[in-house]
């Protein structure tokens, strides 16, 4: 295969990633477009959906049936994600071609216009819904329902040094939709999660900021980042206890079995390995640990899958 040219190459994407190396000439903008390249964003976007199935689980034992919808997460979390990162991109695209980690991404680059953007968007979207209407009434209604927030997701990094919170709000909704497809339902152990799943989106995100922060101060949007600056690690560590806590809440009120709790102890302790090897000034390490909390999430969600088989 022909190296790949330069001008068709993302600077914050691994290069030679399977994107690049697998797609024709004219998908690869738009599989670029909805972040194919960079998987982190999808798993943290699902997990806190399994993480709702599991912990339903707990009270229904429905294992099959959990495995199916475990699927069409799966699929769900891809497109909309991707759907998500069209929407930020079309929002932030004149801001996207001031920095130079995202110059190069398809919209601010002329690669793919912002009408040919949104023809996309709505095809995503469209694939979404078809995805969502597969479960009860209650999830889609959930679902829909999570709407508004990812829409003026892009826009709080521009009123709000808090935007981390919003994108919380918006990437852990799937930890309610997990639990109500199984239960039909709702209850105070997912709510729980949920806000478990809030404080793990500021520690993860306020990390991975980090690597903007000079950029960000040049063209005027804010971040935890800023906000917390030299003050950043001991922030980190309170997210991570919140989220340890509340995880631990909303297992208690399921009376979830010894390995969920395993699990949350587990990603404890790697939630401590990240604080330890925070260095905000070394933008290579922010990433490894943003990237490092899928490994965070899988370690809660195998306890939770053990317990149902035990």
């Amino acid at each position: 295969m022909s190296p790949m040219p330069p001008g068709m190459r993302v600077a914050d994407a691994a290069p030679g990633n399977w994107v690049e190396r697998m797609l024709p000439p004219a998908a690869l903008p738009y599989a670029q477009l909805m972040r194919l390249d960079r998987p982190i964003g999808w798993w943290l976007l699902l997990l806190p959906c399994w993480w709702g199935l599991g912990l339903a689980a707990q009270t229904t034992g429905a294992q099959m049936i959990q495995l199916w919808y475990g699927v069409l997460f799966l699929a769900g979390a891809i497109v909309m994600r991707g759907a998500g990162c069209v929407i930020n991109d079309i929002a932030d695209r004149n801001f996207d071609t001031q920095v130079a980690r995202t110059r190069s991404r398809p919209i601010p680059s002329g690669r793919v216009s912002v009408k040919q953007a949104l023809v996309f968007l709505a095809a995503l979207l469209l694939i979404g819904l078809a995805i969502l209407l597969q479960f009860n009434s209650l999830t889609i209604l959930t679902g829909f329902a999570s709407v508004a927030i990812i829409v003026v997701y892009p826009l709080m990094k521009r009123i709000t040094y808090w935007p981390q919170a919003v994108l919380g709000l918006a990437f852990n909704w799937g930890a309610l939709v997990g639990w109500t497809a199984v239960t039909n339902g709702f209850a105070w152990p997912a709510l729980a999660l949920y806000s478990a799943g809030i404080a793990w989106t500021l520690a993860y995100d306020t990390i991975y900021a980090h690597q903007d922060k000079d950029d960000d101060i040049l063209i005027g949007v804010k971040s935890t980042a800023l906000k917390f600056g030299a003050n950043t690690r001991p922030w980190l560590a309170g997210f991570f206890a919140l989220t340890t806590l509340l995880l631990g809440l909303a297992a208690w009120g399921v009376s979830a079995g010894p390995a969920t709790y395993a699990g949350i102890a587990a990603a404890a302790l790697h939630a401590i390995w990240q604080c330890r090897r925070f260095d905000g000034s070394d933008g290579a390490r922010c990433l490894q640990l943003f990237k490092s909390n899928r490994t965070y999430g899988l370690l809660v969600l195998a306890g939770l899958i053990v317990d149902l088989f035990i």
